[in-house]
């Protein structure tokens, strides 16, 4: 079993061991060395080396005897979870998630609050609120925590350690400005705590093979609501030559008015908003023309006040089968379902993970995406094809973010 891997990281030979021994104590365990030996495909000297440093630091354990097939019994070794803390936290399409995990991934504290469409300073200021509380609540074990890892929007340049974040100006008319953000430096400067930015598709790509794939599975595409998405290619998290990759719109706001297609408007290769324009096309349906306002239990689950229609309020009423939220699921389906298409026909994913909170539109939604990427996609790419919703949910984001500072953490043990 290779270990997962950054495209581009610098990883020194004993960092790759670490990965890789700690990788299989962590999905195995408890575990025998010659197991080890075998998911690491490392000998077995060289993994017991690296194991009496694990037991030194105690970051692993001996365990039971396994059972003997003659002669002396192994000693089974567990990963001591609670070692070391991670903090992470993820943006989603409508709320903003922060955990505590432990090394093996399990959530030891979470804490989440609705996201409002806001500037960009609000939404910094949330994260720091964020992680003020999952600290506070958490004062005792404060010196097991080694980093914070943080999973957002935008374009991240690890190389400056800034993001590009799109800020909308304009809703009308789509119209969007780059904020360049130093959050990384933000957060340290705050917490005097290491810390971790990476985009967050990316990390929920990430978590989804870290936590809940098989590990035989290497070629993975994580959909983020469809504006952005994050990839993993033989096992390796792919982000592109300058950090980028993933963003799966195009955008000229000078020809913008050459850019337009007559189905699933906007088009499946423009811009969208992260609900994939649900939300706005409800309002526009239900605005009514000629004083004639059309009935949905969509008005009725927002107090019958256009302007309080919200994204859940759609799935809530698709849930109750009002034949309007339906179709409008249906419709943003198809309309992910061609974006994602073009991506299988590129990449040749074996998974393809809808999330970011996009999935929560049920199984109308999934079913519509999966016929959609059947109809357009190659056979080649298309018959053995998985597309699922995410296993992690709305942790996913979050949880990504604190699986790379664990990942971190086993490469510098």
């Amino acid at each position: 079993m290779r270990p997962l891997n950054i495209r581009g990281e610098s990883l020194s030979e004993r960092e790759r061991k670490n990965l890789a021994i700690l990788e299989a104590i962590r999905r195995s365990g408890p575990i025998s060395k010659t197991d080890i030996s075998s998911l690491a495909g490392l000998n077995v000297v060289t993994v017991t080396n690296y194991v009496d440093n694990f037991l030194k630091s105690r970051l692993v354990f001996e365990k039971e005897l396994d059972v003997s097939a003659g002669g002396r019994r192994p000693v089974l070794l567990d990963l001591n979870s609670r070692a070391h803390l991670a903090i992470g936290v993820g943006l989603n399409l409508s709320s903003m998630v922060g955990v505590i995990t432990d090394l093996s991934g399990n959530v030891v504290y979470k804490t989440k609050r609705e996201r409002s469409d806001v500037p960009v300073k609000e939404i910094v200021d949330s994260v720091i609120d964020i992680i003020r509380e999952l600290i506070d609540k958490n004062a005792s074990e404060l010196s097991k925590i080694r980093g914070v890892g943080i999973g957002i929007a935008g374009i991240v340049n690890h190389k400056g350690d800034t993001i590009r974040w799109p800020e909308k100006v304009s809703s009308k008319d789509c119209i969007y400005t780059s904020m360049y953000l130093p959050l990384k430096e933000i957060i340290e400067k705050e917490f005097s705590i290491p810390c971790i930015v990476e985009n967050d598709a990316t990390v929920a790509c990430f978590a989804e093979q870290w936590l809940s794939l098989e590990p035989e599975i290497e070629d993975v595409i994580y959909m983020f609501s469809g504006v952005g998405c994050g990839i993993m290619i033989n096992r390796q998290i792919y982000r592109g030559f300058s950090g980028g990759a993933g963003e799966v719109s195009i955008d000229n706001t000078k020809e913008n008015n050459l850019f337009n297609c007559s189905f699933a408007s906007p088009c499946f290769l423009k811009r969208w908003d992260a609900d994939l324009g649900l939300v706005e096309e409800a309002k526009k349906k239900l605005s009514g023309r000629n004083n004639i306002s059309p009935s949905s239990k969509i008005l009725e689950l927002s107090d019958n006040d256009v302007k309080n229609i919200k994204l859940a309020n759609i799935f809530q009423a698709a849930r109750e089968n009002d034949a309007m939220a339906v179709d409008l699921i249906r419709q943003a389906a198809k309309r992910l379902g061609i974006k994602i298409a073009y991506l299988v026909n590129l990449l040749n994913p074996e998974v393809v993970i809808i999330g970011g909170g996009i999935e929560e539109a049920g199984s109308v939604f999934l079913d519509t995406v999966k016929q959609t990427v059947s109809d357009w996609a190659f056979d080649e790419m298309a018959s053995n094809l998985k597309i699922i919703p995410s296993k992690l949910k709305e942790n996913s984001v979050a949880l990504g973010a604190a699986s790379l500072v664990v990942r971190q953490v086993f490469a510098q043990s």
